[in-house]
């Protein structure tokens, strides 16, 4: 299992990326609105981890990993037949790949297809 993406969402992004700044070097770009205006930093191993605020007032902070996989569509029909509930279908974004999010055992888990 590998990690694409660490996403956190955070109702203080500076004092977060200050924080893994200062413990671990992280070096966090600017917003990329492709993500959500997440602030990232690269991961070893070639991932990244990526910083942002809720996107809405309803959004709650979280921390998600999304986990490569090859096969989204299979990976997603895997999971919901282990009893998780999809809590966003995949979707493409343009240049990254393609994204998915379910809900099991009241954790958000990601799917990534490169």
């Amino acid at each position: 299992m590998e990690i694409h993406y660490l996403e956190i969402v955070t109702k203080d992004l500076d004092a977060v990326c200050a924080a893994y700044a200062a413990a671990n070097g992280a070096q966090f770009g600017e917003p990329d609105a492709g993500l959500g205006n997440a602030r990232t930093a690269a991961l070893p191993g070639g991932g990244l981890v990526g910083v942002r605020a809720p996107m809405h007032e309803a959004e709650e902070p979280v921390v998600r990993p999304y986990w490569l996989v090859d096969d989204i569509e299979g990976a997603v029909a895997a999971a919901v037949e282990a009893g998780g509930e999809v809590a966003h279908p995949p979707m493409e974004i343009p240049g990254r790949g393609t994204f998915a999010i379910y809900i099991q055992g009241g954790i958000h888990h990601g799917l990534w297809q490169s």
